[in-house]
């Protein structure tokens, strides 16, 4: 069991990091696209850092459900919780930071953001 568990989340982490490479490459794809085939570089520029910051922010996700089921199946000490607690909470941070910059707006206000969008109503 502990050997099961500890191969699926090596492939888990395996799959947070291929996430985030895949997520590199489409992102850069779209934007060359976008850059040769119209003129409006500045929004090719800010769509390609929001696909970039969502590629990061999925990658992140499944990096975080690796290191808790790696924390799970090692043996518990203050140490190892207390690691596990710091790694999730810089990429918590991590995945805060992204989503801001990617909706261009704190979490707490997107609500107020979309009442005042007459497309979401």
């Amino acid at each position: 069991m502990h050997d099961t568990l500890l191969a699926i989340a090596a492939a888990i982490e395996i799959a947070g990091i291929a996430t985030i490479c895949i997520g590199i490459m489409v992102a850069t794809i779209l934007f060359i696209r976008a850059c040769l085939t119209s003129n409006a570089h500045r929004e090719a520029y800010e769509k390609f850092r929001a696909n970039l910051g969502r590629g990061i922010l999925l990658g992140l996700e499944l990096l975080v459900a690796a290191d808790i089921i790696f924390t799970v199946t090692a043996p518990l000490t203050w140490e190892s919780v207390g690691l596990l607690g710091l790694i999730v909470l810089i990429r918590t941070f991590l995945s805060f930071s992204l989503e801001t910059e990617i909706e261009g707006v704190v979490p707490w206000r997107r609500r107020a953001m979309h009442e005042d969008d007459p497309q979401v109503r």
